[in-house]
């Protein structure tokens, strides 16, 4: 039984735990949230609520949930205040198993075409807004065709064995026959990065186990598999395929914030820093990844990508 299965034993009924609770249904290149609008702060569900809401069988069902709040209103988000004031929103996330989430870089794309449709926010294209996050802020701006989000800078978690070796890590996955090495990297939330020889290996992955990682970061970890084009950098883009096994949730259609972590790995893998516009394949469509230099020195990630709302409801008490 997967993470994202809670037994009937511990699944709230949805009847009980929230009454007359508007929400959308939302999704960033098949990555999905359900999105609750609540400026004053009225709706703070716990872990067995944002797990029964995003049960696929019995709730919603999603990937995620995400809360709009004031940033003032939660410990993290006075913190993000306290540097970037003009980040009123607060993108308060949680992983398909209720636990709390740094942040999702899909979700941050439809967390603001949300605040769009919500009428909370204006945003004309061109233009950009800072969001609070617990990964700190994120400054997002509208495309004619999507969202590209300023990640921040990339960093690896284990600096010594990846700068060393390259590799920092082993991980043991369902689907191959011996343990891979890997890369460790911090987007604001952990991912692992696992490069793979051909298609079939892709293909072959069972990521409804969750991946065996050792050592494994100390808040644990996504873990990326990706599959280099050939050539990896063609007319100045680089481009991979890749599928992923997220913490809380299990294999998901996408992941932006992995989908970075995937781009810096592999980049350092082929040696190639001058190659700065990438492109990931998910099995939920494209994704672009821009590295950029920060203003502090250190090089920054910038996402971009769609976002789509498909629904809309109200979960009511009866």
């Amino acid at each position: 039984m997967s993470a994202n299965d809670p037994t009937p034993e511990t699944t709230p009924s949805l009847q009980s735990i929230v009454g007359n609770l508007p929400y959308a249904k939302g999704h960033g290149t098949g990555n999905d949230f359900v999105l609750i609008a609540d400026p004053f702060d009225e709706h703070q569900l716990d872990q067995a609520q944002v797990a029964a809401l995003c049960d696929r069988h019995r709730g919603i069902g999603a990937d995620g949930l995400i809360r709009a709040v004031p940033s003032k209103t939660l410990a993290e988000g006075r913190e993000v205040l306290e540097s970037s004031p003009e980040a009123y929103w607060f993108m308060d996330y949680r992983n398909g198993d209720g636990s709390i989430s740094e942040m999702c870089g899909n979700g941050v794309r439809v967390f603001m075409h949300f605040l769009l449709s919500e009428k909370l926010v204006e945003l004309p294209v061109g233009s950009r807004l800072p969001i609070g996050t617990r990964a700190g802020v994120k400054i997002v701006t509208r495309l004619e065709d999507g969202y590209a989000v300023d990640m921040g800078p990339w960093e690896f978690i284990f600096e010594q064995a990846a700068t060393q070796n390259g590799l920092d890590s082993r991980v043991a996955t369902a689907g191959l026959d011996n343990a891979r090495g890997a890369l460790s990297i911090s987007m604001g939330n952990p991912h692992t990065v696992v490069a793979l020889a051909n298609a079939a290996e892709l293909e072959n992955l069972e990521l409804f186990a969750i991946p065996d990682v050792q050592p494994l970061p100390p808040h644990g970890t996504n873990v990326e598999y990706v599959l280099a084009a050939d050539p990896v950098v063609h007319e100045g883009v680089g481009s991979l395929r890749m599928r992923v096994h997220e913490r809380g949730v299990g294999e998901t259609l996408s992941c932006g914030t992995g989908a970075c972590a995937a781009a810096a790995a592999t980049r350092h893998w082929a040696q190639a820093q001058d190659t700065l516009s990438w492109k990931v394949q998910v099995p939920g469509g494209e994704l672009g990844i821009e590295f950029t230099p920060g203003a502090t020195g250190r090089e920054h990630v910038v996402l971009s990508g769609p976002a789509v709302l498909v629904s809309r409801g109200e979960i009511s008490a009866i």
